[in-house]
C-alpha cells in the first residue's frame, strides 16, 4: 500500500512536533510535507519531512499552499499565532486569513481530508466546572481574542466543508495542551522577557481563585488523536482532554507557592492593567478563558476515533510547569530556547513579547 501523503501546517509548533515524532516512527505509512513560517533545522523529528516555508496569513498563501498540497491525501491544519499579543490584527491574520487560505487551497488541490485543530476555548461560557459534549454552543468567549478567532476559524472550515467536492473534515477541540518540551515557549508566552527563568522557582505567592478547573491534555495524546482522525475521515467535531481537570491545588503544588486568594475580577483587572503597561504578555481575556472554558466530555472521541488519553490532566500540568521552570525546549524556532543574547536583543529591538515585531 502506498504511504499516505500528509501535509501538516504549523508543523514546528508543540502539537506539530509531537505529531512529526509520532509519524516518523512509521515512515513506511506516511509521506509528510511540513509547512511553517520558519523552517526548523533538519534534526530530530523535523528531518523526516519535506519542508515549505510558508506564512499561511500571507496574501499569497493560497497559491503557495496549493503547490505544497499537490498530490496530498490529507491536510492537518495546526498553524496558529500567540504573539505579539498587542497586535490583534497579526494574530487574526494567521488564525482567520490563514485558515481561509488553507481550506481554499485544500479544495483546489482536491485534498480528500482535512483535520482542523480548534480548541475547547470555542465553547460558550455558562458551564464552568461542568462537563459538556460537542453539542454545547461553540460561540466563544467574547473578551478573548483566542476564543473568538477559534470560533471564526471553525466557521470557515464548516462553510468550506459544505461545498460540493470539499474535503471531509474533522475538527478537534482539545483542552489546555502541554508537554515538557514546550516549557521555554510557554514561558515566553506567559511571562515578560525581562524576567529570568529562576523567578518561577522562587515565587513566594501567586494570586489565585480557589475554583480553578481546567481541561488539559498532553501534546502526545493530541498527536495520537490526529493520527486516529486520519483513519476516520469526516468524524466531525471531537473533544480531547484527560478525564481529570487541573485544579487550584495542582497549580499551587507544581509551583511550590502559597496561594493568595483573590477574586476572578481582581485577577483579571491585575492582568489587564499590567498587560496595557507592557509589563507582561497575558491579556485579561486569557483570565476569562481560564474561568469560562468548560470541562470536556470526551466519550465521542472514544466512540468515533477509539481515542483515550494516556496522560492524566494533573500529570500534563506538572510536566508542563516543570518544563517552564527548567527552560526545557525543542530544537526548532518555535519550541527552541532563546539565548541571553537573543533575549536582550529582543528587548532592545521591541520590548516585551507583547510589542516586539514579528520575526
Amino acid at each position: 500500500m502506498a504511504p499516505l501523503r500528509l501535509v501538516v501546517t504549523g508543523a514546528s509548533g508543540s502539537v506539530g512536533t509531537a505529531l512529526l515524532a509520532r509519524l516518523s516512527a512509521q515512515s513506511d505509512a506516511y509521506e509528510v510535507v511540513a509547512v511553517a513560517r520558519r523552517v526548523p533545522p533538519s534534526i530530530g523529528p523535523y528531518r523526516h519531512a519535506c519542508w515549505h516555508a510558508i506564512d499561511v496569513g500571507d496574501p499569497d498563501a493560497e497559491e503557495m499552499l496549493c503547490r505544497a498540497f499537490d498530490g496530498a491525501d490529507a491536510v492537518v491544519h495546526l498553524a496558529w499565532a500567540f504573539q505579539p499579543s498587542h497586535r490583534p490584527d497579526l494574530l487574526r491574520r494567521t488564525a482567520v486569513d490563514g485558515t481561509r487560505a488553507v481550506m481554499a487551497a485544500a479544495a483546489r488541490a482536491s485534498v480528500a481530508q482535512v483535520v482542523h485543530m480548534s480548541s475547547a476555548a470555542a465553547y460558550a461560557p455558562g458551564a464552568y466546572g461542568r462537563t459538556v459534549d460537542e453539542s454545547w454552543p461553540a460561540t466563544g468567549i467574547p473578551t478573548s481574542q483566542y476564543s473568538t478567532d477559534k470560533v471564526e476559524a471553525e466557521k470557515i472550515v464548516a462553510e468550506a466543508a459544505r461545498k460540493t467536492g470539499a474535503p471531509e473534515v474533522t475538527v478537534l477541540r482539545p483542552g489546555l495542551i502541554g508537554q515538557a518540551a514546550a516549557g521555554a515557549a510557554l514561558r515566553r508566552y506567559a511571562m515578560p522577557a525581562w524576567l529570568p527563568a529562576v523567578a518561577m522557582r522562587v515565587l513566594p505567592i501567586l494570586p489565585l481563585d480557589p475554583s480553578v478547573a481546567l481541561p488539559a491534555v498532553h501534546a502526545a495524546d493530541v498527536a495520537a488523536a490526529v493520527e486516529l482522525a486520519l483513519a476516520a475521515p469526516g468524524a466531525g467535531v471531537v473533544n480531547l482532554s484527560a478525564a481529570d481537570p487541573v485544579r487550584t491545588e495542582d497549580v499551587v503544588e507544581s509551583l511550590g507557592v502559597r496561594p493568595w486568594r483573590v477574586s476572578r475580577r481582581t485577577l483579571r483587572a491585575l492582568a489587564q492593567v499590567t498587560w496595557r503597561a507592557h509589563l507582561q504578555p497575558v491579556h485579561g481575556g486569557w483570565i476569562d478563558l481560564a474561568y469560562d472554558t468548560p470541562l470536556l466530555d470526551c466519550s465521542r472521541a472514544q466512540r468515533v476515533l477509539g481515542w483515550s488519553p494516556a496522560v492524566s490532566g494533573r500529570e500534563v500540568w506538572r510536566e508542563t510547569i516543570a518544563g517552564m521552570r527548567s527552560g526545557a525546549s525543542g530544537t526548532g524556532p518555535v519550541l527552541g530556547a532563546r539565548s541571553p543574547r537573543e533575549m536582550v536583543a529582543d528587548l532592545v529591538a521591541g520590548g516585551t513579547v507583547g510589542i516586539r515585531r514579528v520575526p
